[in-house]
């Protein structure tokens, strides 16, 4: 028995040992779930691990520097930039981050997509005026969250769902061609639907062939607006700024309606656009009891064209549009652009101080007691790009566009201007109509994938329509630096360089 329990008592302390052993040694490692190729949408998709979507990451980095404007990406045409004297700033440098983030799903009703874009901006500073507040109490250059010191600015450019057809969120309008308003430029252009996405609803059916049609109730007030000028509260201070009234925009009663139709081909492509914009204003006066103008609808349409690898070279492209609006001016003058102009320079009228060209784009002007008279624009831009070799390629550009008010509306706008400004040419020389025109030429050089550095010239022309010699006393403007005094109304123009580093990935 003894030997028995010995026996017992020394395999119960094996096994014992046995068991602790065991416990300790590693358990069997999970199948790594390793980041796979999606190849159904294109090159850089890949699947997220655990499910059937499929993302794709991407953005750029950029890094520029403007001459002789500091409105990032528009001339010197109004304020400080306009007035062109010791306050102006000569250039204005910018560091910007885009992200974007891609997804995509395969399903029973075709693919769900996610697009998200985002910008991360630092801007230099830019001198505000005289007078302004200090930023470090010696200086007196802006501190907006873009141009702040040590900090900067985040934006959201994209996000977007596209579903069975159906757009929702914030992307670019269907009234806008697949290049915007750059048919290979940089600087900004009117003469088209512009670049800056807007919140919509949006159906796109596809007729195969290339050819798609979208349908879309697009945000307007901010994007899609001008100015609804009051012209009975126009002031010396606003007229002398190209402000021709009191802006009186009221709240939002209707989305802009857009329908565009498109065919994409090897040689090129083909895409018609028409918008309707509904211009509703607030009231005559400071209350409600004094009346308001009833809504006018505007609209505008587009027709773009682009031709690939014509004859010229492999690669070379001509990218043309061209629209014409009534009461809905912004589908012309984008909304990068200034929608008022005070450009100053120099004269040889006698008895004048400095000349200086003042001009204003609306959707509609209006007095106490009147209706909406709606705003006429039309314009085109266009480019040709030539590619050298596989490095490098330049751009030729141009856009003019015109401005042109209504008899009605003249009388409303000139009765504030002779009446305010005393122009020395009555009414019989006053014209508040004028054209906006920009030449330009883009050098690029790609001397690795996807890493480009350019250097871009654009000449830019304001063409007032005031009579020749006309002259206007503007007051005292501390802002900008100019004296209460007798300015020649003249035609202006100016150049920019925009110089730019910008990697893709």
């Amino acid at each position: 028995m003894k030997l028995t329990k010995t026996l017992i008592l020394g395999s119960a302390a094996m096994l014992a040992s046995a068991g602790a052993k065991a416990a300790d040694l590693p358990l069997k490692a999970k199948p790594v779930e390793y980041v796979k190729i999606c190849s159904l949408y294109g090159a850089g998709f890949y699947y997220i691990p655990g499910t059937d979507t499929c993302i794709k990451l991407g953005g750029y980095l950029r890094a520029e520097v403007t001459l002789n404007t500091s409105v990032h990406y528009d001339v010197a045409s109004s304020g400080v930039p306009g007035a062109r004297n010791r306050l102006t700033d000569y250039y204005s440098a910018r560091s910007r981050e885009y992200l974007s983030i891609d997804t995509r799903t395969a399903t029973e009703y075709g693919v769900v997509r996610t697009f998200f874009g985002s910008i991360f901006t630092w801007t230099t500073g830019t001198f505000s005026g005289a007078g302004t507040t200090a930023v470090n109490g010696s200086t007196a250059y802006t501190s907006s969250i873009g141009s702040a010191l040590g900090g900067g600015s985040l934006g959201l450019m994209d996000a977007f769902i596209q579903f069975a057809g159906f757009t929702f969120g914030k992307a670019n309008s269907q009234f806008s061609a697949p290049w915007f308003s750059y048919p290979g430029n940089n600087l900004e252009l009117p003469g088209g639907g512009g670049y800056e996405p807007v919140n919509q609803f949006t159906y796109t059916a596809d007729f195969g062939q290339g050819i798609t049609a979208s349908f879309s109730a697009q945000d307007q007030v901010v994007n899609y607006t001008t100015n609804i000028w009051n012209v009975s509260g126009a002031t010396a201070a606003g007229l002398a700024a190209g402000a021709y009234g009191a802006n009186d925009i009221g709240g939002t009663r209707a989305p802009d309606l857009v329908a565009m139709l498109r065919v994409d081909q090897a040689w090129g492509l083909f895409q018609g656009s028409v918008a309707a914009h509904d211009n509703h204003a607030a009231y005559y006066g400071a209350t409600e009891v004094t009346g308001h103008p009833g809504d006018k609808w505007g609209w505008a349409g587009q027709l773009a064209l682009s031709i690939k690898n014509i004859p010229t070279g492999a690669g070379d492209t001509i990218n043309v549009q061209g629209v014409y609006t009534n009461g809905a001016s912004r589908y012309n003058f984008q909304s990068y652009l200034s929608s008022t102009y005070a450009m100053y320079g120099g004269t040889n009228l006698a008895g004048a101080y400095q000349s200086v060209g003042l001009a204003g784009i609306s959707d509609s002007v209006f007095v106490t007691g009147s209706g909406q008279e709606l705003t006429t624009t039309y314009g085109f831009n266009g480019a040709y790009t030539h590619n050298w070799d596989p490095y490098w390629n330049t751009a030729i550009y141009g856009a003019w566009a015109a401005v042109r008010y209504n008899n009605t509306a003249k009388g409303y706008v000139c009765g504030a201007v002779v009446g305010t400004l005393a122009l020395s040419s009555g009414l019989a020389g006053c014209n508040p109509d004028f054209n906006y025109a920009v030449v330009g030429t883009i050098t690029r050089w790609t001397p690795v994938k996807n890493l480009t550095f350019s250097a871009e010239l654009s000449y830019m022309m304001l063409d007032q329509k005031y009579a020749g010699g006309s002259t206007v006393t503007l007051p005292q403007q501390s802002g900008i630096a100019k004296p209460g005094t007798t300015y020649e109304l003249k035609d202006q123009s100016t150049v920019a360089l925009l110089l730019r580093a910008q990697r893709n990935w």
